[in-house]
């Protein structure tokens, strides 16, 4: 049984593409996402769950060597480790709200099929087992006390397939044969019942774990009425064909499940409580299927990733500064790095969801204090060019336009001094000059005399002085003063004489 809130939104494609993105999702543009549980304990990267259980693996042989073999220490004991002792969402929410987030996304549960929640359906949960806390509760609360809209993130369904390799055993050394603890029985509500399934991110065919997933999904929207709800995959349990070609070309007919009723049905819920609560939906679900029949059911998320050019709906890149969950050998992303994603997809219709993965004790790195300071001290001075804009007629000019193209794209930019990115709000056109020229002067070749309305402003955001400017047939001609009033991309405010910039 899939029993919904009733309402407008039926569990059907053609109803659920009637969505229309809230206002609020195309403001806020910057959220902040905490990927935490007990796969942070070890400190030691992504996929620590499955990976532990692949035998050649370094996570497998840092599990070994530090925890004991999969075969006597599994994941289930790791869970019981992870405390979460510092835990303070109070003051994360300070700092996120200090570096500009205008929502927040808790990773609720993870392939690891572990809560993050006090979960009705599960006993595997932070409530009942490691820290013994509410985990998702607590940071809701923490989010709605700073107005924050608040969102939650699932990456459940692909789990059944995913966490297989825990019934595997080593083929070679001193435990070859020797089961790993996922093929006891005691503990198959958290291992699942998912011998023969093969693959690590395709959905499954077995109707039992959709009727499971729904019911945990329900209870997490039921329990916290979220704003946003994430799924790590496309709907689930389906994938489009335009999907399979861009993420698995080579298994297709293994990976096309084509059973989207439990997706659509969250959805539907998701919506309808949401309209039950305001009038009105104001509840974005997104997820990473690129087929338009499929992402006009919410907001399409891409992965690492951006669009070469406006997206004619709002979207959303979901990206961190490092690995997703703690990794202490890991590099991050610059904070120049990670304020160029940001401003190229405004730029493009988009939102930046970006994580910040905690430490196991539930606290952040110095290193990643360093960087939401940098990110508060720029959106402090530019933020007014951000937060409820929408894109221009274009999204920018310069050599420097092909950043992005699909998921997983999102390498460092070396910018030029003729390369811009431009958002709007009514006649205000906000000009982000991707790189500080060294002569001083800058050119906006769009804003040519024959190609734009009549400039009556232009200033510096974070500048008191006046700026000298020239509308001429080359373009926009701007002379800067001195010194950059950020470190970062400085960003010119151009207004117009009238209402079609």
């Amino acid at each position: 049984m899939m029993d919904i809130e009733s309402g407008p939104f039926e569990p059907t494609w053609e109803s659920l593409r009637t969505f229309k993105c809230p206002e609020w999702f195309r403001d806020a543009k910057f959220g902040i996402w905490a990927h935490w549980g007990p796969q942070s304990l070890p400190a030691f990267g992504d996929w620590y769950a499955r990976n532990m259980y692949i035998e050649g693996h370094e996570q497998y042989f840092y599990h070994w060597r530090h925890y004991g073999h999969p075969s006597k220490f599994g994941y289930k004991d790791i869970v019981k480790l992870w405390k979460a002792e510092r835990f303070d969402p109070d003051a994360l929410m300070d700092l996120y709200v200090k570096a500009g987030a205008r929502y927040f996304v808790v990773t609720a549960v993870h392939h690891d099929n572990f809560d993050n929640w006090n979960s009705k359906h599960h006993r595997w949960n932070s409530v009942n087992f490691g820290p013994h806390k509410d985990i998702v509760g607590m940071f809701e609360k923490a989010a709605r006390k700073r107005n924050l809209r608040f969102g939650v993130a699932e990456h459940l369904g692909v789990a059944f397939r995913w966490f297989s390799v825990n019934k595997g055993a080593d083929k070679t050394g001193p435990y070859a044969g020797v089961p790993y603890d996922g093929n006891d029985p005691e503990y198959i509500d958290l291992y699942l019942p998912n011998k023969g399934e093969e693959g690590a991110y395709g959905y499954t065919r077995n109707e039992w774990w959709h009727q499971r997933w729904f019911e945990r999904i329900k209870d997490l929207i039921d329990q916290f009425r979220p704003d946003l709800l994430y799924t790590d995959g496309g709907v689930p349990f389906y994938w489009s064909e335009d999907a399979l070609r861009l993420f698995w070309p080579n298994e297709m007919e293994k990976m096309h499940v084509n059973n989207p009723d439990p997706g659509l049905h969250i959805i539907a819920h998701l919506y309808n409580t949401s309209v039950k609560m305001n009038g009105s939906n104001q509840a974005v679900y997104t997820q990473k299927d690129p087929s338009p029949d499929v992402y006009r059911v919410g907001v399409l998320d891409i992965e690492r990733g951006v669009p070469t050019d406006i997206f004619e709906h709002p979207w959303q890149i979901d990206t961190c500064i490092g690995n997703w969950h703690y990794d202490a050998r890991c590099l991050y992303k610059s904070p120049k790095h990670i304020i160029d994603i940001l401003v190229d997809t405004v730029s493009k219709n988009g939102n930046l969801l970006l994580n910040f993965p905690l430490r196991p004790d539930g606290t952040l790195d110095e290193e990643e204090l360093y960087i939401l300071s940098c990110l508060a001290r720029w959106i402090s001075i530019n933020g007014e060019a951000i937060y409820g804009t929408r894109p221009w007629r274009i999204m920018g000019e310069g050599p420097r336009l092909a950043l992005g193209g699909g998921p997983f794209k999102e390498t460092e930019v070396q910018w030029t001094e003729l390369d811009y990115r431009f958002t709007s709000k009514g006649n205000i056109l906000y000009a982000f000059q991707m790189k500080w020229p060294s002569n001083g002067k800058a050119l906006i070749r769009s804003l040519a005399k024959d190609a734009s309305p009549k400039v009556q402003s232009v200033q510096l955001l974070g500048y008191e002085g006046d700026i000298e400017y020239q509308q001429t047939w080359f373009g926009l001609g701007i002379r800067l003063p001195d010194k950059p009033t950020t470190e970062f991309a400085n960003c010119f405010r151009i207004e117009f004489e009238d209402q079609k910039g």
